[in-house]
């Protein structure tokens, strides 16, 4: 909530009021000409049926409470205390008014409560934007004990192929290839480097002949990918210093990676993907791969999220729990990634 600044001179005793029971922003107020805390004054003096004792409790000069009860009344235009020399006690209006502010006050308490236990308890939705790929063999495989463990936490994935504004779309955060992040970002990464590979079944390749080099790839049946954007992609290649990236051509378009995945498993073509996707099928020698000295490793997935200066609970804990999962894929190569990242960032930052 914004402060009005200019609106009490700096001795004003509303400004000066601060009550443990109920937390509020200095000069909050709900109304130009009738301050928060005065109405919290008020109570207080009600309560204790004493302007000093009411004082002591909310650790202001008696002098200052009386300040802005009569103010409020002067706002008000009635009387809701009446002051003797040995006591206070209520009005009939400053009766009336005391049994409907009560509740209004414990509820904007119940309200600072719920912000700031949503400060430091995991709770919410939490929306991420993630391919396919990732949603599938990266973050699915952690949720159920996430859930779990954070029961106020919802998930909610949204599996797009191309990059996304996060702010502009209302996301938490994004999971994609660690090369592909816009500036600005803070990047964690979830996994080990990545690798592509081209595969295709050993039938297809006693059919069709091995490739030795990416110019090779001519002729062959290729299983194309079509990206968000409508383009085809060209498969990229590596060594020694020298990029290449080939127009392959093929019989089959795609724009989903798990069915290009599948379509190479009937022995439809060959297709270049990740290492980490065929990595059962090549173990299992249902897939072969070729020109591997072509394809040297790159940074691999990353979570990442606009830098804020606080951090949601919520998203906290998610980076933390999908990073633990990891470990089972190589949880050495996630943590040297990030602290060579971070030996970088600090070496960025010396002067």
């Amino acid at each position: 909530m914004c402060r009005r600044e200019g609106k009490h001179p700096p001795d004003d005793p509303v400004d000066k009021l601060d009550t443990a029971q109920l937390t509020m922003k200095k000069g909050f107020t709900m109304d130009p000409s009738a301050p928060l805390s005065a109405v919290v004054a008020f109570v207080h003096v009600a309560d204790h049926a004493s302007f000093t004792r009411a004082a002591d409790a909310l650790g202001v000069s008696t002098s200052a409470l009386s300040q802005s009860v009569r103010a409020l009344e002067a706002r008000m235009g009635v009387r809701l205390l009446q002051r003797t020399t040995r006591r206070v006690g209520l009005t009939e209006h400053g009766a009336r008014f005391l049994q409907r502010v009560r509740g209004g006050l414990a509820q904007i308490e119940s309200a600072f409560e719920d912000l700031d236990s949503a400060r430091t308890v995991p709770a919410g939705r939490l929306r991420i934007t993630l391919p396919r790929i990732v949603a599938e063999r990266r973050v699915l495989p952690a949720l159920p004990s996430f859930l779990a463990r954070y029961p106020q936490v919802e998930v909610e994935l949204c599996v797009e192929p191309a990059l996304t504004d996060l702010v502009a779309e209302g996301f938490d955060a994004g999971i994609r290839l660690g090369e592909s992040l816009a500036q600005g970002m803070i990047a964690v990464p979830i996994g080990p480097p990545e690798r592509q590979v081209v595969v295709a079944t050993p039938g297809y390749f006693a059919r069709h002949g091995v490739p030795q080099s990416p110019q090779e790839l001519q002729g062959h049946d290729c299983i194309v990918h079509r990206r968000a954007n409508g383009r085809l992609m060209p498969w990229e290649f590596s060594r020694e210093g020298c990029d290449l990236d080939v127009a392959v051509e093929g019989r089959l378009v795609f724009n989903d990676a798990e069915l290009a995945y599948a379509a190479v498993l009937a022995g439809l073509g060959m297709a270049q993907g990740f290492a980490s996707l065929v990595a059962d099928d090549l173990a299992a020698g249902r897939l072969r791969s070729v020109l591997e000295d072509w394809q040297p490793p790159f940074p691999g997935f990353h979570l990442y999220y606009p830098a804020r200066e606080h951090m949601a609970p919520k998203l906290r804990v998610f980076i933390d729990h999908l990073r633990a999962a990891c470990q089972a894929d190589g949880i050495s190569a996630v943590q040297a990634q990030a602290d060579a990242e971070a030996d970088q960032e600090q070496a960025g930052n010396t002067p």
